[in-house]
């Protein structure tokens, strides 16, 4: 597709789904027990339905089809302010967190630890927007959130008012993630441009980081501003622990975003790997980082809580995460032979476990080779075996892939089926696909499974003599 078909091509689709917002996006009042029949059958249904789907695919088509080789990095940067414009206006799309922001917010401002009581504590007086589910549960944000959420809550004192704010907080991550990616583009030899059309133009960003007003979106900022300052200035104390700070900061927000501190502890070297110059240099980011995330807990007057909060993630029942979907498909055949087994807790005991030894292994790579690369490698891992995926996570590894990877496919065409998982008001549809979707889940584990083996296999081999 030419550039400048491209570009109109997005904006009309971002178009849509401003539409499909109005109509029957996140509103504050909408069905909190949805179904994709009863959104259907509902008020505009099927123009909602339509204007989300080939609004969607608008979108997605733009991005996909120049996710090769934009123009210019500036031809990108106006595009993507372009394509976020209509998503500025309009209410939450795609997601009700924002409003369980507002309520955790409004938990803490009135004296209530969100780590040991759920907002319907306070009670929050927006409690009848968020669902049902979250509505006892423990935040499982950072505190640096918690105190943001509160900050936005006692400036605005009112829903709209914090909807507004959080979204420009979101614009805000999106605005430093689009300063930090060229300076890790340049350092990992990947065209800038196309590192901001991977990260910045995906439907994901607009509908989910902007459009849903997500808390991801302050964090990748931050990630990927500290990850670029210490690939500015390895070595060099200063810049090193602003880095980590930089990092902290994103942690305090969401704490998986300390996946990435030890791989940019090996960023921070100069010069080849030792042991000794790991010391010297990245004990720095490390340090920062640590120091940064205790001091906004107890500066908070907040315990480590959110660690356990995300704990709540196991609530949801979703095809979208493999161990998920493995542990689904094992209770599936056993019921083919009259027998129950809730597999679940194992399957995703198993990931966890899985995911520690892979970060292990992808360290101990990368000590030698590319470790922004391999932090990029380590979020992706950690979304692919956390229990619960939601599209807007995959916006992680997405910004750090885009600018350090050289082959980009994989990575692309997960943002691209993610952006389709979630309607306009939030309903994700892999609640309502659990057949056949978990079982064609588990295929493509078994599938990726053998492919690593065998790729491990054969970068055993000596190759053969001359």
């Amino acid at each position: 597709m030419p550039h400048h078909l491209s570009r109109w091509t997005g904006l009309a689709g971002s178009a849509l789904l401003a539409l499909a917002a109005w109509l029957g996006g996140a509103l504050p009042h909408g069905d909190l027990r949805p179904t994709p029949v009863s959104i259907w059958q509902g008020p505009h249904g099927p123009l909602v339905v339509g204007a989300w789907l080939v609004g969607t695919g608008l979108m997605a088509w733009a991005w996909w089809s120049l996710r090769t080789g934009p123009p210019s990095t500036r031809w990108v940067l106006v595009t993507v302010a372009l394509w976020l414009l209509p998503m500025l206006v309009i209410p939450p799309l795609g997601s009700r967190d924002v409003y369980a922001y507002a309520c955790q917010g409004a938990s803490w401002s009135g004296g209530i630890n969100p780590y040991e009581q759920g907002v319907s504590a306070l009670p929050c007086p927006w409690l009848d927007t968020i669902s049902y589910i979250w509505r006892d549960t423990a935040a499982p944000y950072g505190p640096l959130f918690v105190v943001l959420a509160g900050a936005v809550v006692k400036l605005t004192g009112s829903l709209t008012g914090s909807i507004v704010l959080f979204r420009l907080l979101a614009v805000a991550g999106v605005a430093l993630t689009a300063w930090s990616l060229p300076v890790l583009a340049r350092r990992c030899g990947v065209p800038v441009e196309r590192a901001l059309w991977l990260a910045l133009a995906s439907p994901l960003v607009a509908v989910h980081l902007v459009g849903g007003a997500h808390n991801d979106a302050l964090m990748v900022g931050l990630l990927t501003a500290g990850l670029a300052v210490v690939a500015s200035r390895p070595g060099r104390p200063g810049p090193l622990l602003a880095a980590g700070v930089l990092l902290g900061l994103a942690a305090a927000l969401k704490v998986t975003a300390l996946v990435v501190v030890p791989f940019a502890a090996l960023a921070a070297i100069v010069g080849p790997y030792r042991f000794r110059a790991l010391l010297r240099d990245g004990w720095w980011v490390v340090a920062a980082s640590v120091v940064t995330v205790v001091g906004i807990t107890f500066a908070a007057g907040l315990d480590f809580g959110w660690v356990t909060g995300l704990e709540q993630g196991n609530l949801v029942i979703a095809w979208t995460s493999p161990p998920t979907a493995v542990g689904q498909t094992v209770g599936y055949v056993a019921a083919l032979f009259g027998a129950h087994v809730d597999a679940l807790p194992v399957t995703r005991a198993i990931g966890v476990l899985v995911l520690a030894v892979l970060l292990i292994w992808l360290w101990w790579r990368a000590r030698h080779r590319e470790p922004l690369w391999h932090a990029g490698l380590a979020l992706a891992a950690t979304v692919a075996l956390a229990p619960l995926f939601h599209p807007w996570y995959w916006t992680w590894p997405l910004a750090v892939l885009a600018a350090t990877a050289r082959r980009t496919g994989w990575f692309s065409l997960v943002a691209l089926v993610s952006s389709f998982l979630v309607l306009a008001d939030g309903t994700g549809l892999p609640r309502f696909t659990k057949m056949p979707g978990a079982p064609l889940m588990t295929l493509l584990v078994i599938v990726v499974a053998v492919r690593l083996v065998r790729s491990a296999r054969a970068a055993r081999e000596p190759s053969p003599a001359d």
